[in-house]
């Protein structure tokens, strides 16, 4: 028998045997063949049935072309392949992209992402469609709502500044640096922070939304026109939306919001500042206003990262564990809440693999995707468990 036959028999195993103690676990496999088209950037969630539905963007050339849209694909609970893809949105004649799943309380099931208005990543539209009938066998959800979200930033232009002076105290040569590089880049940025056309567009989701005990979800987003983050804020699951304030400060982006047991929201969030370092803030209001951005000890080639907190409490958390380039994949997982990464092993070493998305099903099975290119491109689904992961690399 071939893997593919015999990994849905493994799954059932393993959810069985959890509770003794399962045997480490890994499958790996592209969602499609690898293509000469730019499919980038994918999600993952766990439907009600068990099946999983995984999305991406998809574009003949350029990520910001007109031609990007929005697939999907569908594993069904017990099958040994992927579906064939599908629409999942598509803006005629505008680019979407960085999108994100989520399943509510109420079961209904959310495609959030950004349509870029203008072609750049700073004209992003926020956008997101609700379904209740989302499980069938094929093809895509039927959508039953559709709606945008207004980022409306308050004290924007007071928190970049602080920000901005803030990091140039603590790298006193940066300035310098940045203008020999860019020209005058922090004076455009300071005079785009007094336009509100400038700050309320431009924020893309990229991780997965946190709901939170009280019922409050938080829609992590950020801005490459800024490089600072923010949260989008719902406490009715959708009809009214608030802001909370900047995350600002090291360059701080594509958060991925964690909780912790005495209810501390951690962000950790890719580097597009001076640090290849993970950057971390904090919230004790779930949400609403966050800590000055630290610079932890876990590299960061500026390349997106995701954070969960599973069953047992542990995090994991999967990222490019290097300085620079994408070539090395990395789960870690930690035992006391981040504060430190006992055990790290790779999805990939050695190639490109980059973007990941993270689950845990409701078997205490992990479930990541990410792109995957070794001259084309796939998004390339893996599925393991905790013991996997605590084996570590093998010896070369």
């Amino acid at each position: 028998m071939t893997l593919r036959l015999l990994l849905p028999i493994a799954l059932a195993l393993l959810a069985l045997t959890a509770a003794c103690g399962a045997a480490p676990f890994y499958h790996a496999e592209p969602i499609f063949p690898a293509e000469h088209f730019h499919n980038h950037a994918s999600c993952l969630v766990e439907l009600p049935n068990g099946d999983l539905l995984a999305c991406w963007y998809r574009g003949v050339g350029p990520e910001k072309g007109d031609d990007v849209r929005i697939y999907g694909a569908r594993r069904l609970k017990g099958a040994r392949a992927w579906s064939p893809r599908f629409v999942l949105a598509d803006t005629p004649g505008y680019p979407d992209d960085n999108p994100c799943l989520f399943v509510d309380p109420q079961q209904r099931l959310w495609l959030l992402w950004p349509t870029l208005v203008g072609n750049e990543w700073h004209t992003a539209l926020m956008k997101y469609r609700i379904s209740s009938n989302y499980q069938m066998r094929q093809g895509p959800p039927v959508w039953s709502w559709q709606d945008v979200i207004h980022v409306t930033p308050a004290n924007f232009q007071q928190d970049v500044e602080q920000a901005i002076s803030q990091t140039l105290a603590a790298h006193p040569d940066l300035g310098e640096r940045l203008k020999a590089l860019y020209g005058d880049e922090l004076g455009l940025v300071r005079q785009r922070a007094t336009s509100k056309v400038s700050y309320r567009l431009g924020w893309m989701t990229r991780a997965h939304p946190t709901l939170l005990p009280s019922g409050r979800l938080l829609v992590p987003l950020y801005t490459d026109g800024f490089s600072v983050s923010i949260i989008a804020i719902t406490d009715d699951l959708g009809r009214t939306w608030k802001t909370s304030r900047v995350i600002a400060g090291e360059g701080g982006i594509q958060p991925s919001v964690v909780r912790k047991q005495d209810g501390t929201l951690v962000a950790m969030m890719r580097t597009a500042g001076p640090h290849r370092r993970i950057l971390l803030s904090h919230s004790r209001d779930e949400g609403m206003t966050w800590s000055p951005v630290t610079v932890s000890d876990l590299p960061n080639p500026g390349s997106g990262l995701e954070v969960i907190r599973i069953a047992n409490g542990h995090w994991v958390l999967v990222y490019n564990d290097r300085e620079q380039g994408r070539e090395d994949l990395a789960v870690s997982i930690s035992d006391d809440e981040g504060q430190t990464w006992k055990w790290t092993r790779h999805l990939e070493k050695g190639s490109n693999g980059s973007y990941p998305s993270i689950i845990q099903t409701r078997d205490g099975m992990l479930h990541a995707t990410y792109s995957h290119s070794v001259g084309a491109q796939t998004i390339k689904y893996a599925a393991f468990n905790e013991e996997w992961v605590r084996q570590g690399d093998p010896k070369e």
